[in-house]
């Protein structure tokens, strides 16, 4: 039975040893334990896939309640579909959590990326601004022009200005999974996940270098 990926959380940022003496920067995630809450066959829904609940929610309405009450899980906070990777599919009430990795692996992880608010263009963009010499007063973290006066007389749509910069949906691809503690379902990723500490996450097995047999 091998899944594709699982729900978690953020926990933080630390140093490890690697065998070789090396230190690595990794990134601690709690993946699980996450409860099969439903199935996706191909009969019924025309793909195969299965949903997983993670965290605890104080109060949910009653549809979430009765969705969950199936498969015997307490009042989970996320829902996730995962795909599977093989033909045999686990049964509602399941649990997964860490040992669906292994150490050496790779993973893609997602989450939402921490929100900066209103930005300029040099810190939103990169802009270098304009020069700090010769009379200019003001001007150093300016966007400059933004476009020509005739011909077309307008500014065009997607130019990269000023306004609200993070607090989006960002993939991690291919980080490698150095260390695993199936005790508390934790593993470490080596290198940075988008989001603050405790922000939900979703980890799956990398895509990069997957190879499909027919």
């Amino acid at each position: 039975m091998s899944i594709e990926g699982v729900l978690g959380k953020k926990i933080g940022m630390l140093q490890l040893f690697d065998s070789e003496g090396r230190s690595r920067g990794v990134t601690a995630i709690e993946v699980g334990p996450c409860t099969v809450t439903q199935l996706r066959t191909q009969e019924k829904d025309g793909y195969t896939a299965v949903q997983l609940g993670y965290g605890t929610k104080k109060r949910l309405n009653k549809p979430d309640t009765g969705h969950q009450q199936a498969s015997g899980s307490k009042n989970h906070a996320v829902l996730g579909e995962f795909g599977f990777l093989n033909d045999e599919l686990p049964s509602l009430g399941d649990v997964f959590g860490a040992d669906v990795f292994e150490e050496g692996g790779r993973v893609d992880v997602t989450a939402t990326s921490k929100g900066r608010g209103f930005a300029g263009t040099v810190k939103r963009h990169g802009f270098h601004g304009g020069p700090k010499t010769h009379g200019q007063s003001d001007r150093h973290r300016a966007p400059g022009s933004i476009g020509a006066g005739t011909t077309p007389g307008r500014v065009f749509k997607g130019t990269r200005m000023a306004g609200h910069m993070g607090s989006k949906r960002s993939t991690v691809l291919n980080l490698e999974v150095v260390q695993i503690n199936t005790d508390r379902n934790v593993i470490f990723v080596a290198g940075s996940v988008p989001g603050p500490n405790g922000v939900s996450v979703r980890v799956r097995k990398t895509l990069k270098g997957r190879v499909t047999v027919l």
